[in-house]
Formats: structure tokens, C-alpha cells, sequence
């Protein structure tokens, strides 16, 4: 464990130290495109932010692979390789549709493309445990397949979920730590050594996300850009497929006992089969129905509009803070409960949580105005907009004739004339202005 934390720490710091040069490169090179009907930034703001983050992926693996029980895995098995290769393909298509806008059919071939290289380098699903059947072993072109839709559905559905700033960043973060609870117990509980890949890509995932996220957060002063949404996906996808199609259920000796205890037993093969899809449950659900109202409404499926589930969430009266929040919590509260349920599918109580908390989570959504105040007490502890405010007594009011007639014809001139000028230039909330003017009242 203290490797895999090391091994998260080096990619986080890596990763948050080179966002900053990254942020000013992308500005020098101009990766700053105009804001975008569907946009809700106000601000024109630099992205390539997934440089920073693939560096932290290369940085994690490296330090890795100088541990020495991780160094294990490097020697065992080619999966660590076949994931930098896939990466470094995905990510280098990203940089050029940051820069310079490709089409969407060239970024799917892409896509494709970096998973069949992780395909010819191993990292495969072999087989499925089907509930019922048992172990389903699948021809190499089944698995080729499976393999490559997986790939491409985890890295449009993160690319989707990429509207709001620190939204994607934030729930891979929380669907990567759920992940890689479940990875390690594979690999601790039962002695596993094949989950062992996958463990280290949710840390190293964690790691990216972690270093990335002080730079990401509302208002955020760079975005991760293409070349960061689709990496992070192929890193969630690569570590769903190590763990599902790589561990072989019958080394759990999980099938022994009375038929009812059999079936709670087994439910850790099965959720390999359903975490990763409850971690992009929410992108994937966002996936679908951007894919249903586009073809609905005779556009592409590839069309931008701002029908996605975080623009709804604007519309219907949540801040940008709150609406990346409640996104959180309904990302952890899926991603969470499932791993909880994997540990423990006999207990009520699990259900009973899983259940309260959705009441609360759809409590939170059908209550978008309302602000929580402090009490009297406590406001000076808590930032200004949860402190009840002052009402002030209203000016007396002054005729406009009579004004008029005090200040004289000219005063109205005099007045304008000495008005502050407007400023222009670098200044603003995330710095974005450096590139081109924008106008701001001075302070």
C-alpha cells in the first residue's frame, strides 16, 4: 500500500507542477478557442491541459517500476506497456484537436486505433463470468471487440461529462478510488497477482486527477482539453478491462458451499462486470440520451448542443459549484454503493444507505435556490455568500429637476468626462484575457 500511495503522490505532484507551464505554453500557442455557443465559461480559456497530465501517467508508471514489489508487475506482465502506448497515441490525438479542431470520425478512428494497440500488446478481455453460465471463455476476435467498444464508450462518455470545470477531473477521482478499493482487495484479500495492473492504473488515474483539480476548479484557469478527457478515459477503461477479462474468477474458490451461499460468495466475480459501467454511469447515461435527442431532432450524433445533464443543471437554477457537486455526489453514491454491495451483498442495511441517500441526492436536485445561512454566531467563519445580509437604510431620494438645477447644464459633461475608464487587458478571474482584450469594469 505504501508503494501504490508513493506512486499516486509522484504522479499528483508531477502533474500539478506542470500544469502551470503547460497553462502559459498553451496560451503562446494559441489553444485558446472561442467561446462556443454551448460553452459556459465566460472567458476564453487555455486547454492542453492533458500534457501536464500525461506526463503524471509517465512520471507514475517510472517511479513504479523502481519500487520494489510494483516492479513486479513490469516483470509479470506487458499490461503497464500496452497501457503507455495506447495513451501516448490517444493523448497525441487530443493535443491536435485541442490546436486545431479534427473531425470527430478522425478522433474515433482514434480512438480505435489506441485500443487495437493495446489489444496486440495483451491488455484484452479473455474471458466473461456470466452469471448462470459460469466462465465464458471468448475467441481472440471477441474479445478484440469487446475490448475496443469498451475503449471507445469510457472515453467519449468521460469526454461528454467534460462541460463544467473540475467536473470530469472530479468524478474519475472519485470513480478511480472506488475502483482501486476494489482492485486492491482483489489483489490483497485473495492473493491475486493479476489485479495487480490494474491497482496501479487507479492510482496512477487518482494521481492525474488529484494534480490536475487545483488548476481545474471554478473558475478554472486551464482545461484539460480533449487531450485530457479522452486519456483519463482510456486509464479508467484499461483498468476496467485488466481486472474483468485478465483475473480468472475460479482462483477466488469462491463456488463451494450451499447453492444460497454460492451466490452471495460469487457477487465479487460479477462486479468486475458492473463497476465499470456504474463508474461512467452517469457519462454513459449522458452518452445515451445526447445520442437519442440529436438523432431525435435529425443532427449528428457527434453535434455540440447544450442539452447535457450539467447544462440542465444550470438551467434549472444551480450554481456552477452546486451543479459539479450534486454530479459528485450521485458519482460517488453509485460508484461507492456498488463497491459496498460487492463486500457485503448479504446486508440490508447497504440497500437501506444506497437508498436514504438517493432520497437526499434528489432532494438536493429539486431544491436548486436554495442557499444554507449560517447562523449570527458563525458567519464570520464561513465565506460571504452564506452570511445573512445587512438590509441598509434607502437614500433620500432627489427630485431630477431639482438635481438638475444644482449641479447646472454643464455638470453632466463635467461628470462623464471624469468617469473611470474601462479596463482592458490582462486581468480577470483565471488569467485567460493575456491573448486578447476583454472588457472588465476597473476595480
Amino acid at each position: 500500500m505504501r508503494e501504490y500511495l508513493l506512486t499516486l503522490c509522484v504522479t499528483a505532484a508531477v502533474t500539478y507542477l506542470l500544469t502551470g507551464p503547460v497553462r502559459k505554453f498553451a496560451i503562446v500557442a494559441g489553444a485558446m478557442p472561442e467561446i462556443r455557443a454551448r460553452d459556459v465559461h465566460r472567458e476564453p480559456t487555455p486547454r492542453l491541459g492533458g500534457i501536464a497530465m500525461f506526463f503524471g501517467l509517465c512520471a507514475g508508471l517510472l517511479v513504479a517500476d523502481h519500487l520494489t514489489n510494483l516492479n513486479q508487475v513490469f516483470e509479470k506482465s506487458n499490461e503497464p506497456r500496452a497501457l503507455l502506448s495506447g495513451a501516448a497515441l490517444i493523448w497525441l490525438i487530443g493535443v491536435l484537436d485541442d490546436k486545431f479542431e479534427i473531425d470527430a470520425l478522425i478522433k474515433l478512428g482514434g480512438q480505435m486505433i489506441a485500443a487495437g494497440v493495446m489489444v496486440m500488446q495483451g491488455l484484452t478481455i479473455l474471458w466473461l463470468p456470466v452469471p448462470g453460465v459460469g466462465t465464458v471463455a471468448l475467441t481472440p476476435w471477441q474479445g478484440t471487440l469487446l475490448t475496443v467498444a469498451l475503449v471507445v464508450i469510457t472515453i467519449n462518455a468521460v469526454n461528454f461529462v467534460d462541460g463544467l470545470d473540475g467536473l470530469a477531473a472530479g468524478m474519475v477521482c472519485i470513480a478511480s478510488a472506488a475502483f482501486f478499493m476494489y482492485a486492491y482487495r482483489i489483489w490483497y484479500s485473495y492473493g491475486i497477482e493479476a489485479a495487480a495492473p490494474a491497482t496501479l492504473f487507479a492510482a496512477i488515474l487518482m494521481g492525474m486527477c488529484l494534480g490536475f483539480l487545483p488548476h481545474n476548479m471554478h473558475p478554472a484557469r486551464i482545461f484539460m482539453g480533449d487531450s485530457g478527457s479522452m486519456l483519463i478515459g482510456l486509464v479508467l477503461a484499461a483498468g476496467a478491462i485488466s481486472i474483468t477479462g485478465q483475473v480468472d474468477p475460479d482462483v477466488m474458490n469462491l463456488f463451494s458451499g450451499s447453492e444460497r451461499a454460492t451466490v452471495h460468495q460469487t457477487v465479487p466475480v460479477y462486479i468486475p462486470l458492473l463497476l465499470p459501467l456504474t463508474i461512467i454511469a452517469i457519462p454513459a447515461a449522458d452518452l445515451i440520451l445526447a445520442i437519442v435527442r440529436r438523432t431525435w431532432r435529425g443532427q449528428s450524433p457527434f453535434a455540440a448542443d447544450r442539452g447535457h445533464l450539467h447544462h440542465r443543471l444550470l438551467e434549472i437554477g444551480h450554481s456552477h459549484s452546486r451543479a459539479v457537486l450534486i454530479m459528485y455526489f450521485w458519482s460517488a453514491l453509485i460508484a461507492f454503493g456498488a463497491l459496498t454491495y460487492s463486500v457485503n451483498s448479504a446486508s440490508m442495511w447497504i440497500v437501506l444507505g444506497v437508498v436514504i441517500l438517493s432520497a437526499i441526492g434528489l432532494g438536493l436536485l429539486l431544491l436548486p435556490r436554495f442557499t444554507p445561512r449560517a447562523p449570527r454566531w458563525a458567519e464570520s467563519f464561513v465565506p460571504p455568500r452564506y452570511r445573512r445580509r445587512k438590509v441598509l437604510p434607502e437614500p433620500a431620494q432627489v427630485p431630477a429637476a431639482e438635481a438638475g438645477e444644482e449641479r447646472g447644464d454643464g455638470a453632466e459633461d463635467e461628470e462623464r468626462a471624469h468617469r473611470t475608464p474601462v479596463a482592458v487587458g490582462v486581468s480577470g478571474a483565471n488569467g485567460a484575457t493575456a491573448v486578447g482584450p476583454r472588457s472588465r469594469a476597473a476595480r
